[in-house]
C-alpha cells in the first residue's frame, strides 16, 4: 500500500509471512527484518505477536463491514440488523459477491490473511474457527439469511468458495473472473 504508516507496514508485512511461513513460524525479528526495522522499533507499535495478530484481525472485520456497506448490504447479523437484511436485493449481492472475489483475490492484505487462514485452520482450533468465520460457514450464513435459504445459499457460495482455490493456482486468473460471472449471471436467472 502506498503511504503506509510504520504500523500499517507492520500488519502487512506480517500477514505476508504468515501467509507463506505459517503463524507458528513466524518470530517478531522476521517480521521486523521484513519491515525494515529493528525488533525494539517494532515494539514501539505492538506489544507482541499476538498484538500484530489481533491487528489483523481488527483491519480484516472493519474492511468486511465496510465492503458491506459499500454494497448497500448489512454489516451485522440479521438478528441485530433484520429490516436491513429486508432491503438487501439479490442484485446487491451479486454485485458485493463479485467485489469480495476480488477483494480476497487481488488486495494483497485479504489474499494473504486468506492464505494464512486456509493453510493455519489445520494447525489451530482458533484459526480454523476463523477460516469459517471467514471463508466457510459465516459468509454460507450470511448469504443464507440474505437469500432466506441455506440450499439457496450453498448454491450461490459454493462455487465462489471452489473458484479461491481454482484462483490461486490459475494461469489466467481472467478467466477465473469468467468463471464467477457465468455462475452468478446463472444462478440470478
Amino acid at each position: 500500500m502506498k503511504n503506509e504508516t510504520t504500523k500499517q507496514r507492520i500488519l502487512t508485512e506480517a500477514v505476508k509471512l504468515f501467509s507463506k511461513e505459517g503463524y507458528e513460524a513466524v518470530s517478531v525479528d522476521q517480521i521486523a527484518k521484513a519491515v525494515g526495522i529493528k525488533a525494539p522499533s517494532l515494539y514501539k507499535h505492538y506489544k507482541n505477536k499476538r498484538d500484530i495478530f489481533d491487528s489483523i484481525l481488527q483491519v480484516m472485520e472493519q474492511r468486511d463491514g465496510e465492503n458491506a456497506i459499500a454494497c448497500s448490504l448489512p454489516e451485522g447479523t440479521a438478528e441485530a440488523m433484520p429490516e436491513a437484511y429486508e432491503r438487501s436485493s439479490v442484485k446487491d449481492l451479486i454485485i458485493f459477491s463479485k467485489q469480495q472475489f476480488r477483494y480476497w483475490t487481488e488486495d494483497e492484505f485479504a489474499s494473504s490473511f486468506r492464505k494464512m487462514l486456509t493453510v493455519e485452520q489445520y494447525r489451530s482450533e482458533e484459526m480454523s474457527g476463523l477460516y469459517h468465520q471467514y471463508l466457510g460457514a459465516g459468509p454460507l450464513n450470511y448469504v443464507a439469511d440474505l437469500l432466506g435459504s441455506q440450499a439457496e445459499a450453498l448454491a450461490f457460495y459454493g462455487p465462489m468458495y471452489l473458484l479461491y482455490s481454482v484462483y490461486d493456482d490459475a494461469d489466467d486468473k481472467a478467466s477465473v473472473y469468467a468463471l464467477l460471472d457465468a455462475h452468478l449471471e446463472r444462478w440470478r436467472r
